[in-house]
């Protein structure tokens, strides 16, 4: 941690102490067990680990789409450990981009207007829309495949759209659930890539992955096993 937080001087993440148990009827399942973790603006943070490790419980927690039964949670300066679902959404929506391995694209849209979605939904102008879009089709590579529909995509393309979209909103953190596990190997590594560059541009990047090559491409890797940190060690770019 040492030398990631003289590298990102700017704290993004601080998770303290996270719990996440579920409970039905009287059998509780603890997901997480007293996870701390600090995250660092312009950090690539891999997590792996088995299924049921809490991979996606703790993406779910930084994401806001679920909370901590206990412990404190604190993006940049705000505390978002206690907020209401409605005020979790709103943080949500400001800061956070997700990206996921189905890329849930609506099939009917072209692949400007699903990467608009996010900005529309804010009530932003139509300039501001294009512009913002524009840029980010650029980014990906995608700019030659605006009016094109997600069935008329390849799935590496398909998922370079869904970066775009998650982005879109300049986001200050970028969530990453098994980016690569709908594609073949050849697509994979071209997202993988992609994520890449886009770190090296300043995107701060958790990712969920359950391939090791892929979680070496990261500056740090962190090992989850029965809801908790098993180990963290660097990345082969860290």
């Amino acid at each position: 941690m040492e030398n990631n937080a003289k590298k990102h001087k700017n704290k993004l993440v601080t998770l303290r102490d996270i719990n996440k148990i579920y409970t039905k009827g009287q059998i509780q399942t603890h997901a997480l067990h007293d996870i701390s973790l600090d995250i660092y603006q312009g950090e690539f943070v891999a997590i792996s680990g088995p299924s049921g490790c809490g991979k996606s419980t703790l993406l779910s927690i930084l994401g806001l789409l679920d909370a901590a039964t206990t412990g404190n949670y604190q993006l940049t300066d705000i505390d978002v450990s206690d907020l209401s679902v409605d005020q979790r959404s709103k943080i949500r929506n400001q800061h956070i981009g997700f990206v996921f391995q189905s890329f849930n694209l609506i099939e009917h849209l072209s692949v400007f207007d699903n990467i608009a979605l996010p900005l529309e939904h804010r009530g932003e102008s139509s300039k501001t829309i294009k512009q913002a879009v524009d840029k980010h089709l650029l980014l990906v590579n995608m700019e030659s495949h605006k009016h094109h529909k997600p069935n008329q995509l390849s799935g590496g393309q398909q998922q370079r759209v869904a970066i775009a979209r998650a982005l879109v909103g300049e986001p200050k953190l970028l969530l990453v659930d098994e980016p690569t596990g709908n594609l073949d190997s050849r697509n994979g590594d071209l997202v993988m890539q992609q994520l890449k560059t886009l770190n090296e541009q300043g995107v701060t990047i958790v990712m969920v992955t359950h391939d090791e090559r892929y979680s070496l491409m990261a500056q740090r890797k962190i090992r989850l096993f029965d809801g908790e940190v098993l180990a963290e060690t660097k990345g082969a770019i860290a």
